[in-house]
């Protein structure tokens, strides 16, 4: 799956990602950056597909730029910065593949998009290339889906969105194996009395925490904290998205 584009997906992101609540995300970032007594300097948003995150940290005063895969994502996120009168660098780069020009004080990857890598090797690049660019005193925040997620809410199921502007048919199947979930999603655009359809494929793969701080360890980083998604507190069993607070080792 590591070909995959999300040509199709851009345009319909985000009306499917309505719900998201990108303003409370950003609150709770920059309540976790008071927590942790880091102030967040250059800022990277990887993976950060058509830049809603990224615009709602620069409007609370983050120096942000992003980075994403995909040049169609990117090109709605260049769209909303000039919307809103603001100005930033994106960069159409592969997590795995990351090439800066200097260091960040600051990353965050967040949506669950280091589960949107093919495997655990590249999940590993791409901690590394984190690594590699983050300060000594930097901060790296991500969010995973979890297990039981893929296992119990992903699953095997089907979801209808009926949003307006298109239909979508979201399909999963599971793997236990590797807790993956292949997802296919097919659009229905209306075009007078027919619909334009298209669709996209990709897979999730989901982590333990133990197999992820073995992850991060390799790539010479440390768990500081890890939180549930809807508050500052230890995960659940059932929680279905976990936030890492990372840090490099300093020997």
């Amino acid at each position: 799956m590591s070909s995959v584009s999300y040509s199709n997906f851009a345009e319909f992101y985000d009306v499917l990602t309505q719900n998201v609540g990108y303003e409370k995300r950003a609150d709770m970032l920059m309540e976790l950056f008071r927590r942790h007594s880091h102030e967040p300097g250059l800022t990277l948003d990887l993976a950060c597909g058509t830049g809603s995150l990224t615009l709602e940290l620069s409007r609370r005063g983050v120096d942000v730029f992003g980075a994403d895969a995909s040049s169609e994502m990117l090109s709605i996120a260049q769209q909303k910065f000039a919307e809103d009168g603001r100005q930033t660098l994106f960069l159409c780069q592969k997590m795995q593949e990351l090439e800066l020009y200097g260091s960040i004080h600051t990353c965050v990857c967040t949506l669950d998009s280091i589960n949107h890598l093919p495997s655990a090797d590249d999940v590993v690049r791409t901690f590394k290339k984190v690594a590699r660019y983050l300060d000594d005193d930097g901060l790296f925040v991500f969010d995973c889906n979890t297990v039981y997620k893929h296992k119990f809410i992903l699953g095997d199921n089907c979801f209808i969105y009926d949003m307006e502007g298109v239909f979508c048919a979201w399909q999963n199947d599971y793997f236990d194996k590797d807790h993956r979930v292949l997802i296919t999603l097919d659009f229905f655009e209306p075009e007078g009395r027919l619909y334009r359809r298209s669709s996209e494929q990709f897979s999730e793969i989901a982590f333990t925490r133990q197999q992820t701080e073995k992850m991060l360890a390799e790539a010479g980083l440390y768990i500081e904290a890890v939180y549930d998604e809807e508050a500052f507190s230890e995960p659940k069993e059932d929680s279905q998205r976990e936030i890492y607070a990372v840090r490099k080792v300093i020997s």
